[in-house]
């Protein structure tokens, strides 16, 4: 059974930062390109952060500069860190695993809330 446990969601003051993580079980974790989406309430979900099973990273322009991803193969495990904070980037924040391309094998999390008050 694959599992997607994101942690370390929460209440940020505007300005501040918070590290979110993402274990996983049920996939060869090193195998998969692991990412972070969010949805913001009235909003559709939109891709955050991503890190290729070569470790290569990218982050969504709507963050760059306060985003940073990464992976630990040995736990599992991917993070994301993000940097002052601001109102707008309150929403659910979504753990994905994909494998391949072309026809891919997808998985999500159950999502962590990040509210950030101004």
């Amino acid at each position: 059974q694959v599992q997607l446990v994101e942690s370390g969601g929460g209440l940020v003051q505007a300005g501040g930062s918070l590290r979110l993580s993402c274990a996983a079980s049920g996939i060869i974790f090193r195998l998969y390109t692991m990412g972070w989406y969010r949805q913001a309430p009235g909003k559709q979900r939109e891709l955050v952060a991503t890190i290729t099973t070569g470790g290569s990273t990218n982050c969504a322009d709507s963050v760059k500069g306060r985003c940073t991803i990464s992976r630990d193969n040995a736990k599992n495990t991917v993070y994301l860190q993000m940097s002052s904070l601001k109102p707008e980037d309150t929403a659910i924040y979504y753990c994905n695993a994909k494998y391949g391309s072309g026809r891919t094998i997808e998985y999500w999390g159950q999502g962590t809330q990040v509210s950030v008050s101004s």
